[in-house]
């Protein structure tokens, strides 16, 4: 029976130089949040345990941003080749080796894998790694099983969950059996098909959707209600258009009676007409899991979807044990899931942080980007805040002008009579580079008359911030280059 790592020698406890017993944390977990919260605890002198029942670094590092991100890259890379804007300058398709390019990645999400994690196992006495799935025996107590079905008993004074999230597949006639992709297996395929089917319209289907468009498969986008419906409208039907630019078709409000698959394709039944293709890619979100922990014999409560409840401070409805990351209510991203995580430490260890989403900045990968931070518009009113807003069009930015792409706009919304920036979202080339100066700003509680009077470089696309700012008070189209 394992009841925590074995104490270092040179261990020590209170300022007064006793030795004291260290605080034992069990992490259920590898992901960003579970290492964060390692991390933090080992440097407060914790012995920490974390457990792990697939493979180490959870789900950012091994099937979601490393290896999404490189896949969006390289087809961009080979749409930019055929597609370009600059005259004088040849345009061509480049040849794909798929397999070549899934290995190059993989290769990559390895590497940070070993440089990220492993690493920091191999270096720090005071985390262990427990391969096994864990689930709750009693309050301080879980039962971690091994793959030889070997049972472990681990006890603790503090717990974290920190088990992210599985895809959401939903529950449509004669989808069950069929060989579907979820987004982990379309970024390991070595074969592209000729048609692929993306089922979604939020962010992993709209970044998949596009990236395998670009590597040569003819897609089509299926989305119950529209793109990026839980955004500011013209967001969505921004880059419903940039997608139809590039021949990806779009079906939105669309309703599924029937998905069958032949051995050689699906056919996904409309209703109105009938959708072929080689794959189908199931994208319709992901929720918490949570279900195989017995949560009930630890009295942590639950809410939609199974996600553990907590509070500002990463605590659940049992004082001592903590979550943080995807299986918990907070937005689905791994730097939310990694702050998280170190708040969570600092209270286990008697502090007192708190997770603060104000400013949060969210991006979507598409091209181009989606980015936004703070309030909309109608998220505003609603909230009672009377609001303004505007909306700059990229053709207004001189970089974007240069660029040959002035696809896209940036939108300021900000309290009406004070100027207080409440907001901001873009839909534009490099928009995730735009988007944490307008945090910043919102952090700040700067107005927009603030914003419009800051230096910003002249030729790059964050100058836009300053273009928008001043287009609560001037015209903008009258304004000479880079002027103050």
């Amino acid at each position: 029976m394992i009841t925590r790592p074995r104490r270092s020698e040179d261990e020590t406890g209170t300022t007064s130089g006793k030795r004291a017993e260290a605080l034992r944390i069990a992490i259920i977990g590898s992901g960003s949040a579970a290492f964060a919260c390692a991390i933090r605890a080992a440097e407060g002198g914790a012995r920490v345990t974390l457990i792990e029942s697939g493979t180490l670094g959870g789900t950012c590092v091994n099937v979601g941003c490393v290896p999404s991100k490189i896949l969006i890259r390289g087809a961009h890379i080979r749409h930019l080749a055929a597609h370009h804007p600059f005259a004088g300058l040849a345009r061509q398709e480049l040849a794909l080796d798929n397999a070549a390019r899934v290995a190059q990645q993989q290769a990559r999400a390895g590497e940070l894998r070993r440089t990220k994690y492993q690493s920091i196992l191999d270096a720090n006495p005071n985390i262990h790694l427990m391969k096994g799935r864990a689930h709750f025996l009693e309050p301080h107590a879980l039962a971690v099983t091994d793959v030889a079905g070997r049972e472990r008993r681990v006890t603790a004074d503090r717990i974290l969950i920190a088990t992210g999230s599985t895809p959401v597949v939903p529950d449509l006639p004669g989808l069950a059996g069929t060989p579907y992709w979820t987004s982990a297996d379309a970024l390991v395929a070595n074969a592209l098909p000729e048609r692929l089917i993306v089922l979604g319209g939020s962010v992993v289907a709209v970044e998949l959707a596009q990236a395998f468009a670009r590597l040569s498969s003819r897609v089509t986008l299926l989305a119950r209600s529209t793109l990026l419906s839980r955004e500011d409208p013209a967001l969505g039907a921004s880059l419903r258009e940039a997608f139809e630019a590039e021949a990806l078709r779009v079906l939105t409000h669309v309703r599924i009676d029937r998905v069958a698959f032949d051995g050689h394709a699906f056919r996904v039944d409309l209703g109105s007409e009938v959708v072929r293709g080689e794959r189908l890619l199931v994208a319709t979100g992901r929720a918490p899991h949570t279900a195989d922990l017995a949560l009930e014999r630890a009295g942590v409560a639950t809410g939609r979807n199974g996600a553990v409840v907590i509070d500002d401070r990463l605590r659940t409805s049992a004082g001592h044990i903590f979550a943080a990351g995807d299986c918990t209510n907070l937005p689905q991203f791994v730097y939310v899931a990694a702050a998280a995580g170190t708040r969570a430490a600092i209270n286990m260890l008697g502090g007192d942080a708190r997770l603060d989403l104000s400013t949060m900045p969210a991006v979507v990968f598409t091209d181009p980007q989606v980015a936004t931070v703070g309030l909309s518009e109608t998220q505003a009113r609603t909230q009672g805040i009377a609001a303004e807003s505007r909306t700059l069009d990229l053709g207004q930015v001189p970089r974007a002008l240069v660029n040959f792409d002035t696809r896209g706009f940036i939108k300021l919304v900000a309290e009406a009579g004070s100027g207080r920036l409440l907001g901001a979202q873009a839909f534009a080339p490099q928009a995730g580079e735009i988007i944490q100066s307008a945090a910043l700003a919102l952090r700040a509680g700067m107005t927009v008359e603030a914003l419009g009077d800051q230096l910003f470089p002249y030729l790059t696309m964050v100058e836009g911030l300053k273009l928008a700012a001043q287009a609560f008070s001037k015209d903008v189209e009258h304004l000479s280059c880079c002027a103050g």
